[in-house]
């Protein structure tokens, strides 16, 4: 037998239909994501979800909640250590202050020589900054980072805002002790031993925020400094090793004339 001849049409028609179906059978099998991608200099948390093979699959998604670096025990421990020495120092100098309100003729146990006194420094006018006992500033302040640290070791994230909050807190406080450390070396020409101890707490400190800042991004820094601030972080003891030893040489060379007095 022979087949009836097929006209154009119903070819046509055919070959349609064929590729019409084609073309719903491999959309069938690509997934749409719904959500859109975009890039980001933020790093981001992938989404992972799951498919109904119960497989995970990762989405390019991007997701508005930020990654909240943790640091490490050590940097737990700095911020915990110099917060209590700090606060101590501050609560000792408060003690003191409190004696020389109720007896301004007390000679009080820093009072090691004339130009060793904490005494002499706390009847200046830079002892009182903003109106009271700048120790009082150091009793609210230096809780902050033992409150800090004990977290972190407890497991506690923070977010960016937070570490940048932070930092600018530790700046303020170690730019306020480079000002109390030249007011005494420079003008009033007496030194606090007490003082010296919030000093030497708040070095450490600053630099172990600041260099994690630097290095996990939360404060930013030129992009050709990146490397050396990645590195810096191993070595903050080092930064704090040369600031100390700064402030002892330029103590010492200060005071020189008078060491003697004390032998």
């Amino acid at each position: 037998m022979f087949k009836q001849p097929v006209s154009a049409v119903t070819a046509a028609r055919w070959v349609l239909r064929d590729f019409n179906a084609l073309v719903l059978e491999k959309s069938a099998s690509i997934q749409v994501w719904p959500e859109t991608t975009h890039l980001s200099m933020t790093p981001r948390r992938r989404k992972v979800i799951q498919a109904p093979c119960n497989t995970g699959k990762v989405s390019l998604g991007i997701s508005n909640e930020p990654i909240a670096s943790t640091p490490n025990k050590s940097f737990a421990w700095t911020l915990i250590l110099t917060g209590i020495l700090g606060w101590i120092a501050a609560f000792t100098l408060t003690l003191e202050r409190i004696h020389v309100a109720t007896n301004p003729d007390a000679t009080l146990s820093c009072d090691i020589s004339p130009f060793i006194s904490c005494k002499s420094v706390m009847l200046t006018a830079q002892a009182s900054l903003f109106g009271f006992p700048n120790p009082l500033i150091g009793l609210s302040a230096f809780i902050v980072p033992v409150v800090v640290g004990a977290a972190i070791l407890s497991g506690a994230k923070f977010a960016a805002w937070f570490w940048r909050l932070f930092s600018l807190g530790v700046t303020l406080g170690f730019l306020f002790v480079l000002w109390l450390f030249i007011q005494s070396s420079f003008v009033i020409n007496v030194l606090c031993p007490y003082c010296m101890v919030a000093w030497a707490a708040m070095v450490p400190m600053f630099w172990k925020v600041i260099l994690f800042g630097t290095k996990d991004g939360f404060i930013d820094t030129p992009l050709r400094f990146v490397d050396f601030f990645d590195r810096a972080y191993d070595k903050a003891w080092l930064f704090t090793l040369i600031t100390e030893l700064v402030i002892v040489l330029i103590i010492v060379l200060r005071f020189w004339q008078w060491w003697p007095t004390l032998f």
